[in-house]
């Protein structure tokens, strides 16, 4: 699971076209799990993987801006 909207359907264009006109709302649909502890749990994993890959993009980021204040002070 690589999104953290777990929890949400993510129709495709076809039916995004189909639910703007279907006046009653009978196109609802949501990610189902087995019970609401299920759910909790699957979306609380999902959200500390996306933290996780901010911190390594933003390390990663600090070390390529390091790296190239080191070449700068080299010249």
């Amino acid at each position: 699971m690589s999104e953290t909207y777990f929890l949400f359907a993510r129709p495709s264009f076809i039916e995004g076209m189909a639910r703007v006109l279907d006046i009653g709302n009978t196109l609802r649909g949501y990610n189902e799990s087995p019970s609401p502890r299920d759910a909790d749990s699957i979306a609380i994993h999902t959200d500390w993987m996306a933290i996780g890959r901010d911190i390594n993009n933003a390390i990663l980021e600090i070390s390529a801006l390091e790296d190239v204040k080191q070449e700068s002070t080299k010249e």
